[in-house]
This record gives structure tokens, C-alpha cells and sequence, in this order.
């Protein structure tokens, strides 16, 4: 989706989701088994998005609050499985071209598998996604990788979703330029996950 790309990222709105050939799989490459050291944190008050959630960033990913437009038609671009997009985390302050983005929604309607299902079901995916349950710091989530083919290119893609104990539903996504972005992306996504907490 294009019109995401006003933060400069070419694999459009993340938009790709659902599906897992081998390409997904596959264990990760040894960047993206190396744990990153915390640099800052997102999601509470006086960051720079606020959400339900908060978690560390890998250092210099720079987050920025999504403003979403008047007009309906551009708005619904920022929409997506019945969550809205609130942040973006930018990777190329740190030297690579991706995204992780946060979507939230007030409510969650249903648990995190069916939340993260109805996200990944408005992908376009080239297969069908693997679904794994996953601890999110302390809360229990969900986690889909999936393979997408935006360029003709197969290109993997991995999103987990939580239920906050307040009932809201987050919805984190790693997308990048291309797989071998992805794999070195996804040590930063890792420690999101593994920091993550419900937001005071």
C-alpha cells in the first residue's frame, strides 16, 4: 500500500501477509539470531506513540506516531483486520530498509489467534500461514509467519498479536525491503516481543 510509504518505505502498507512456503520457515540467518542491545522504549506516556502496549526498541529505530487523515478514502489505508495503524518503527536510521508497525484496536474482537487472523487474512499472501503460539513478555500471544510476493519476489513476513488485560487488541508487524531485510530486521522484532508489557 503506497500511501504508507509517506514514512519511505517501499514494501508498501505491509500489506503482505499469509502464507508460509519454505522461505519462511527456514531458520533465521545468524543476524538475525543476535540479540540486540535496548536502546529506548515505545507505547507509555512521553514516547513518541502511545499505545496499549510498551516495549523496548533495538538501537536507533525511530518511532513516530501515525496521523491518520480526514478523508475516508485515504484513511481506510490505515486500516486493517479491524485494527488501526498507530505507530511505525523505523529500521534505517539503523541501516536497514523496514518497518515494525503497531496496530491497535480499543477492543479486541475475539482472542489474539482471532485477531491476528483477521490481520493476516487482508494480506496477500502466496500460501497459507503458520500460526504459533508465543509468550509477549508477559502476556500469551500469537505469532503468523507468512510469505508475501510483492514484486514477484517471495518475501517474508512474521506479525504477532496480543489481548491486553484491558481487553485491547495489538497487532505487531515486521515488514521489510526484501527477505534478507527481513532476516536482519529480525532481531529488533525479537526484542519488541520479548519486552513487551500491557502499558500502565
Amino acid at each position: 500500500m503506497g500511501a504508507l510509504t509517506a514514512c519511505g518505505e517501499s514494501d508498501g502498507k505491509a500489506k503482505g501477509a499469509a502464507s508460509v512456503s519454505a522461505a519462511a520457515s527456514t531458520a533465521p540467518s545468524a543476524s538475525a539470531s543476535a540479540a540486540p542491545k535496548a536502546a529506548a522504549a515505545v507505547g507509555g506516556d512521553g514516547t513518541a506513540c502511545k499505545l496499549p502496549v510498551a516495549f523496548d526498541l533495538a538501537a536507533d529505530w525511530k518511532p513516530k506516531a501515525v496521523t491518520h487523515q480526514d478523508d475516508e478514502q485515504f484513511a481506510a489505508l490505515f486500516k486493517q483486520g479491524g485494527l488501526t495503524l498507530q505507530c511505525e518503527i523505523d529500521a534505517k536510521p539503523a541501516g536497514n530498509i523496514g518497518f515494525l508497525r503497531v496496530w491497535t484496536a480499543d477492543k479486541a474482537a475475539g482472542n489474539a489467534r482471532q485477531v491476528l487472523e483477521a490481520f493476516v487474512g487482508e494480506e496477500k499472501a502466496t500460501g497459507t500461514p503458520v500460526y504459533t503460539d508465543v509468550s509477549a513478555g508477559k502476556l500469551q500471544g500469537v505469532e503468523a509467519a507468512y510469505v508475501t510476493s510483492p514484486l514477484d519476489e517471495p518475501k517474508k513476513e512474521h506479525a504477532f498479536a496480543v489481548v491486553t488485560p484491558g481487553g485491547a487488541a495489538v497487532v505487531v508487524q515486521l515488514g521489510g525491503l526484501d527477505s534478507a531485510e527481513h532476516d536482519a530486521m529480525l532481531p529488533a522484532y525479537r526484542l519488541a516481543q520479548q519486552t513487551l508489557k500491557a502499558a500502565g
